[in-house]
């Protein structure tokens, strides 16, 4: 069957295999700090200084790690693709960024970062975005208001993923939906797959290992990234 209208979303998994961490190990810290320390409007109102040197160590790592094969399978894809194509991740590394760039889209193609970017940051008071690929101070002052400082471009637990509209259309309206490297524990996330199998599209999971939200998909592949993305996507056109 041919598809014309693909939805993937990407998390975590996919950029593992790069040498990104993940997004929560084991004993439930976030790369050795518990959420609340590091994640949360409160905890940038509370420590600044920790939280934007949590944020400056990320952001420093990202040249030092890059795309692998299933971001590159993507941006293939992507490049031949001939209908609407949404590419949502959860991830705030560049990675996909740098694939496509190297592999430009066809026409009808288009990227959100629902949980945010490292490489950019935004006004405290006017929610204004920039690009900001260095180090942000605690009390970084903000270019877009006198009062306003910049803190990171992500989404904190407690705020709400970005371009969530566009989302939920490109869902509503998609015959093809993948996830790929997604624990299916993140919500509104986690949700995507019921969204579009509303819609009647094919869902298909792309995994190291079962979501908790496997049963819910009509196709499951399991393995690492790099050998399961490029095998599902090479059958598509």
């Amino acid at each position: 069957m041919a598809h014309r209208n693909l939805v993937i979303l990407t998390g975590a998994g996919i950029s593992a295999e790069s040498g990104v961490p993940t997004f929560r190990a084991d004993d439930g810290l976030w790369m050795g700090h518990r959420i609340e320390d590091v994640a949360t409007p409160e905890a940038f109102a509370r420590d600044p200084v920790l939280v934007q040197d949590f944020y400056n160590q990320r952001r420093r790592q990202l040249p030092t790690v890059h795309p692998n094969a299933a971001h590159r399978a993507i941006a293939d894809l992507a490049a031949r693709w001939r209908g609407d194509f949404l590419l949502v991740t959860q991830n705030v590394d560049d990675l996909h960024d740098r694939a496509h760039a190297v592999t430009p889209p066809a026409h009808g193609f288009d990227l959100i970062h629902m949980h945010g970017e490292l490489l950019k940051a935004h006004c405290t008071r006017t929610g204004q975005v920039c690009d900001w690929p260095g180090d942000l101070a605690p009390d970084q002052p903000s270019p877009h208001h006198p009062q306003g400082r910049l803190r990171p471009h992500i989404v904190w637990f407690g705020e709400m993923p970005l371009h969530m509209d566009r989302i939920e259309a490109a869902l509503a309206a998609c015959d093809l939906f993948v996830a790929i490297g997604t624990s299916g524990a993140v919500w509104p996330a986690a949700g995507f797959v019921q969204l579009a199998r509303r819609a009647g599209a094919h869902t298909v999971e792309l995994n190291l290992e079962p979501s908790q939200v496997t049963d819910l998909f009509d196709e499951v592949r399991h393995g690492p990234a790099t050998a399961v993305v490029p095998a599902f996507f090479s059958s598509l056109t």
